[in-house]
């Protein structure tokens, strides 16, 4: 079979309609003169619906950058080499939407004059929808498992989420409260991150990790002179934040001259620098937070009550660790995959005992002391799983105490004794049968017939069972 078209043009036609892409051409007046098998398949029009018919697959109001074919053909000019890409939605005969990408290139004679156009298009359909189940499974999977930077699909936290989420709709004065490590710096930037200043600066200060008498220069800047060793000007943060987010941690701790200061920025918009007698204005959001007992604060009269419910507008708790412990693997994982890159070691798993005791522990630190539990593992560890070994001490020692169940009342003061011992060699070892064995002076075996005795269960203190 010959398969050169220029010496056999019936097989031209044969090729186009073996394309998967569809292929039509229009005359002037934008009537279609041929369509491509390619083009039926994918429309669900056959040839007879459409030639001698006007074109308007490629026209409508989800088509993009595109006037329409009469139009193109009447001033194809703009285009560059008469060349027209186009993007657009329409519906197959059977009614499904279909998203095709295509091209049209005008037609001309020997004399330059438009006698019509060909055009291409492919089928989009099935790529589009799974990128869009995709993005919206992405979307569910942030919204039950992480917000920003906060990991946790607790009831508590999805709380924190929705809150969060509002907050971002609007430039109200944010008090984030919670136990220290809970996270609120990283609310914060939650907020900044999907408020409408996203793009302007975020600043966060420690207000009691600052004197007093530095703490107002900080915020509000200061003029040459003001004090012993301003040598210059100097820009405080409300300054440096114009237009962005200040985020003020530990607004408890400070005076309430300071207080009253704050206050005029909250009610006026406007700061005066150290030293300064002229006033600036200024526009940030304030966000603030605390792990004091705010009520507490007001009795005392340490905090003014007036600045209080002034920065107090909408307030969000973070929950302590305790509180969602069900979140602990998600932030186990989470710290896993984040040490994996910066100390480039491919961690794999943590052990189910690990894990366990990580359940157990009471986190007075909260997440900031689970974060720096597994960097810990990531110090001492040898293998690629993390075990209970690699975890701090504190945490092993703590579900140590979780070991037995409740004394019998049938044991002797002997026995007693002996329980007690047995108890603090394996916590000693780590909950390690060989060695706590070896420090008793017992066998393994002998060591095994006492923890069924005294119903000891060092599982809970190792997964290690050497």
């Amino acid at each position: 079979m010959d398969l050169d078209f220029r010496r056999n043009p019936s097989i031209l036609s044969h090729m186009i309609d073996a394309l998967g892409d569809g292929v039509f051409t229009v005359d002037a007046q934008g009537n279609i003169v041929a369509w491509s098998a390619g083009a039926a398949r994918i429309t669900g029009y056959s040839s007879e619906d459409v030639v001698g018919r006007p074109c308007h697959i490629f026209e409508g109001q989800n088509c993009k950058g595109f006037r329409s074919l009469t139009e193109f053909l009447a001033n194809p000019s703009p285009y560059p080499w008469g060349i027209c890409n186009q993007e657009c939605k329409v519906l197959a005969k059977d009614g499904r939407e279909l998203y095709l990408y295509g091209s049209v290139s005008v037609l001309r004679d020997e004399h330059g004059v438009v006698r019509g156009a060909i055009g291409t298009f492919t089928d989009l359909t099935s790529f589009i929808l799974a990128n869009e189940k995709i993005a919206v499974l992405e979307e569910q999977t942030k919204t039950r498992d992480a917000f920003q930077q906060l990991v946790g699909k607790s009831p508590p936290m999805q709380e924190v989420f929705r809150r969060l989420r509002l907050a971002a709709q609007s430039d109200v004065s944010v008090l984030l409260v919670g136990e220290s490590g809970t996270g609120k710096e990283l609310a914060a930037r939650a907020i900044h991150t999907l408020s409408g200043r996203k793009d302007k600066a975020f600043y966060a200060i420690n207000c009691s990790a600052i004197p007093e008498t530095l703490l107002e220069s900080e915020l509000f800047g200061h003029v040459k002179g003001a004090f012993t060793g301003a040598v210059r000007d100097k820009l405080g943060l409300f300054q440096a934040a114009d237009g962005g987010t200040l985020f003020l941690d530990e607004i408890g701790d400070i005076s309430p001259l300071l207080q009253l200061k704050l206050l005029r920025v909250l009610q006026e918009g406007e700061i005066r620098r150290v030293g300064d007698e002229r006033t600036l204005r200024i526009n940030v959001r304030l966000i603030t937070a605390t792990n004091r007992d705010m009520k507490a604060l007001l009795a005392s009269g340490r905090m003014r009550e007036d600045f209080y419910y002034r920065f107090r507008v909408f307030e969000i708790a973070l929950p302590p660790l305790r509180d969602r412990r069900e979140d602990i693997p998600l932030l186990v994982n989470h710290f896993i995959k984040e040490y994996s890159r910066t100390y480039q070691r491919p961690v794999r798993d943590i052990s189910k005992d690990a894990l366990q005791h990580l359940m157990q522990y009471a986190w007075p630190g909260n997440v900031r002391e689970l974060k720096n539990a597994i960097e810990h593992a990531f110090v001492t560890m040898s293998g690629d799983c993390i075990t209970l070994f690699d975890l701090p001490v504190e945490i092993r020692q703590s579900s140590c105490q979780q070991i037995h169940s409740p004394l019998s009342s049938t044991l002797s003061p002997g026995e007693h004794d002996e329980r007690k011992r047995i108890v603090e060699a394996l916590r000693q070892t780590g909950g390690n049968r060989t060695k706590a064995a070896q420090l008793l002076g017992y066998s393994r075996v002998t060591l095994w017939k006492k923890l069924q005795k005294f119903n000891l269960h060092p599982s809970l203190c190792s997964g290690i069972n050497s």
